[in-house]
């Protein structure tokens, strides 16, 4: 037993070395530095590693996040990009941890005439922000639960209840990630869905009074009765925006926070950190987020301004700023939608 144990532990040293010389390899002379911002970064983020075998993985993974990062901030690119609690993350482990692919679009939603469609009445404001306003509350956390839709939910009947009563109150994602049997929980859901839910339920309860779990969890978790549900919570109906407008996008903005759908499994998206998000971006949804509002950057980038879902230790305290254009990026304009109350 002896023999079989020393044979174990000098295979499990072997396996170490030869993953320190590869590590060692790939860092070069750089190795001191990286180790001394890795353990920084660490103990910043409280980030705890099984054994040295996963310590020495993550620091080369951080190694390439952090260069690929210094090479982005060195172009000539209109946002920036920074270590954040991601960085000891492959790109794929990165989608898995947030649970990217929360948005289940149904085929086609554009289709049901019982939708309206909002569209622009003439000239909008130059510039909106619902944030400024009062009437979004502060940036949470999905966690490891593909929950966003929910999240998307939550945000517009938030601004839309604020916007009609003055009064501020945060809805609760579980209750929809729990009992919305049309949705999906963890596994992803729709907005337009969402809001039907809540219309069926009679409103909406407070997170105080359901509180947001499954982002621990990683599991819907079962509906939970007793909550009270917000008086005036309930939406009359909801309008989606016309697709591919940006008049009607910024006419829309212009009323309440508007729910919408992007796709974020993009690199920028993992270390995004402030500025415009321009370029490459693609149009397959994805992933559910708030528009709150629109305007131009300070080096005259339009944008649209995006609560997400990630904590507010993420992009610019949760949010991010994305190009206004026809170009549609991200494909932001086309699945918008908000409730009306």
């Amino acid at each position: 037993r002896r023999k079989i144990l020393y044979k174990t532990m000098f295979r499990s040293l072997i396996i170490a070395a030869v993953t320190l010389c590869v590590v060692n390899a790939d860092l070069g002379a750089r190795r001191e530095f990286f180790e001394g911002k890795f353990w920084d970064w660490a103990v910043e983020h409280n980030i705890k590693f099984k054994d040295g075998a996963e310590f020495i993985h993550r620091l080369s993974v951080f190694a390439q996040n952090f260069d690929m990062i210094e090479k982005h901030n060195a172009g000539k690119e209109t946002f920036t990009m920074a270590l954040n609690k991601y960085a000891h993350l492959t790109h794929n482990e990165f989608l898995d941890e947030v649970r990217i692919g929360g948005t289940r679009i149904p085929n086609l939603r554009r289709s049901d005439a019982k939708t309206p469609l909002h569209k622009s009445s003439g000239s909008n404001p130059e510039s909106v922000d619902w944030v400024e306003a009062g009437a979004v509350t502060d940036v949470k956390n999905q966690g490891n639960c593909g929950s966003c839709w929910s999240f998307s939910t939550t945000g517009a009947l938030e601004g839309a209840f604020e916007i009609k009563t003055g009064v501020l109150k945060s809805f609760s994602e579980q209750q929809l990630v729990s009992c919305d049997n049309t949705d999906a929980g963890c596994n992803g859901g729709w907005m337009d869905d969402a809001f039907a839910w809540v219309q069926g339920n009679g409103g909406i309860c407070e997170e105080a009074d359901y509180p947001y779990t499954s982002g621990t969890t990683a599991d819907s978790g079962s509906c939970v009765a007793g909550c009270a549900v917000v008086s005036g919570s309930s939406p009359v109906s909801w309008v989606d925006v016309t697709p591919g407008s940006v008049a009607d996008m910024e006419s829309a903005v212009a009323l309440t926070p508007v729910s919408i759908a992007i796709q974020a499994n993009q690199p920028s998206f993992q270390f995004y950190s402030g500025g415009v998000l321009t370029g490459k971006c693609g149009q397959r949804l994805d992933h559910g987020v708030l528009n709150v509002g629109y305007g131009v950057y300070s080096d005259g980038t339009p944008y649209w301004k995006v609560k997400n879902s990630w904590g507010p230790d993420w992009g610019m305290d949760g949010y991010i700023l994305i190009e206004k254009s026809d170009s549609d990026l991200c494909g932001v304009l086309d699945a918008a939608s908000y409730p009306v109350l």
